[in-house]
């Protein structure tokens, strides 16, 4: 074979060129970004995606508004526990015996 024709240049470069397009579809197919004519990138749109992003967002914010006030929760919890005086547990007998009689 003579490595120097044309016919083997032309081969190299056909060689290139689909391995190029394998490359370019298998990208594709998983969503990389892919280059364009100038050498830059484009991305994927997809608006179902964007839409999920979004609502995965909104319940993020609910879910971090809800922690804060359970935190808040705990935090009075943790005092009430805490609490070494014996005025709180006056006060809950005070309500235990208010309900006994409201009972009656």
């Amino acid at each position: 074979m003579n490595w120097g024709s044309p016919v083997f240049v032309l081969a190299i470069i056909g060689m290139s060129f689909l391995a190029w397009i394998i490359t370019t579809a298998i990208r594709a197919k998983h969503g990389y970004p892919l280059e364009n004519e100038w050498g830059g990138s484009t991305q994927r749109k997809d608006p179902e995606n964007d839409r999920k992003i979004e609502l995965l967002s909104n319940e993020n914010g609910e879910l971090q508004g809800k922690i804060g006030r359970l935190e808040e929760r705990i935090s009075v919890l943790e005092r009430i526990a805490t609490d070494g005086s014996t005025r709180l547990a006056d006060e809950i007998e005070n309500l235990r015996d208010t309900a006994k009689q409201e009972e009656k």
